[in-house]
C-alpha cells in the first residue's frame, strides 16, 4: 500500500490471518476480489495483503487498512457487503487477530 492516503490522525487496522496450509492462492483470489468493497469506500485510504516473509509462516497473511476515522472503518465492517465478503474468506482461515490503531505520525 502506498502511504499516500495515510497521515497522522488516521484510523489504521491490522488483521492477521492464518490461512489453512495448501490454500493461500484461494484465499489471495477471494480477498482481491473482496477488496474492491474495501477501496471504493470514501473513507477508505488504502488496503494491503501481504505474506509473512518468516520461515515457517508461509499461511500468514497482514491485511493493512487505512480509514479516516475509526467509526467509518466500523461502520464498513458492519456492512452487509463485508459481511458477505468475511463469510467467502472463512473456510480458508484457521485463525488470526485483529489490531487497531491511531496513526501519530507517517514519515515520508
Amino acid at each position: 500500500m502506498s502511504e499516500v492516503g495515510a497521515r497522522a490522525g488516521s484510523f489504521r487496522v491490522l488483521l492477521t490471518v492464518q490461512v489453512t496450509p495448501g490454500m493461500e492462492a484461494d484465499f489471495e483470489r477471494v480477498w482481491t476480489e473482496g477488496s474492491k468493497e474495501v477501496t471504493a469506500q470514501a473513507a477508505n485510504l488504502g488496503h494491503t495483503l501481504a505474506r509473512s516473509a518468516k520461515p515457517g509462516e508461509e499461511s500468514v497473511y497482514y491485511v493493512v487498512s487505512d480509514w479516516t476515522d475509526q467509526e467509518s472503518f466500523l461502520t464498513f465492517e458492519r456492512s452487509p457487503e463485508h459481511v458477505a465478503h468475511r463469510e467467502k474468506l472463512h473456510p480458508y482461515r484457521t485463525g488470526g487477530s485483529l489490531a487497531m490503531m491511531c496513526l501519530v505520525e507517517v514519515a515520508g
